[in-house]
């Protein structure tokens, strides 16, 4: 089930992705709605970070194209905010809390410019947002993984980006730092940004994500949480996993979810 949207914020067609010559993502056809919380959502090597990337042109298509808020990515690249994986970072860098989040208006300062005292408000702000301004001048390699990710969305949220590219945000975050980013992601959404979160965990998707991409090499699903996960469309994705699919049916069946049967 692939429902298309009007006016996209996001649109993908015939996407391919390779490495090595190896197919990564095969044909990829989807539109994204603006001023929602995307879930992708897949096992693992299904080419969800990919997939982002791609969607960002941080990585070459074999074939096809994105265009985000109708346009090439080289023309809106200053609206566009990306989150990376934790681990990909060198932690051990010097840099301070503070740093790292000024960071995040460089973009749009371009080379050489000197961060405005605006920029520096802001940068305060975000990570007052995020709970950590109390860390600003710690330096990164002291904070904890929750920590670090508080940091990592504070910089996002710096960038005031109108559609956000998130990478397994929650990803090794204590309950406390995963509660308030998901608050904070829902704050986003009603000041109508985008958000597009790489998510692992089936069990919190059907709570966090208005709209989910189920992914596996290949376009399962793309639609609204409640049409997309179900029971026969869990299985197209993940292969009939027992394991992971019992405690999905459960709680499909506990939140009144529709089950498809095959």
């Amino acid at each position: 089930m692939i429902i298309q949207v009007e006016n996209p914020v996001v649109e993908v067609h015939d996407l391919t992705v390779s490495y090595d010559r190896k197919p990564v993502l095969w044909g990829i056809d989807l539109t994204l709605p603006a001023g929602s919380l995307v879930g992708v959502i897949g096992p693992n090597g299904a080419g969800k970070s990919t997939l982002i990337k791609a969607m960002m042109d941080l990585l070459p298509a074999g074939s096809g194209y994105v265009r985000i808020f109708d346009k090439p990515i080289a023309e809106v690249r200053n609206r566009i905010s990306y989150v990376p994986q934790r681990e990909s970072v060198d932690w051990d860098f010097p840099a301070s809390v503070f740093d790292v989040v000024l960071m995040g208006s460089y973009g749009k300062l371009g080379l050489f410019k000197r961060p405005r005292q605006a920029d520096k408000d802001a940068a305060m702000e975000a990570l007052q947002k995020v709970g950590m301004q109390g860390f600003a001048n710690r330096q990164i390699s002291q904070l904890s993984g929750g920590q670090q990710q508080r940091v990592f969305l504070a910089r996002a949220l710096a960038q005031n980006a109108d559609i956000y590219f998130m990478d397994e945000p929650f990803a090794g975050v204590d309950i406390a730092t995963e509660t308030a980013i998901i608050e904070l992601l829902r704050t986003m959404r009603e000041q109508g940004k985008t958000v597009i979160v790489v998510h692992h965990d089936l069990q919190s998707a059907t709570e966090y994500f208005d709209w989910v991409v189920l992914l596996n090499m290949r376009l399962v699903a793309s639609g609204p949480a409640e049409q997309v996960l179900t029971q026969h469309l869990l299985e197209q994705t993940y292969g009939g996993k027992l394991t992971v699919l019992t405690k999905v049916g459960e709680l499909l069946r506990k939140q009144e979810f529709p089950a498809r049967e095959s």
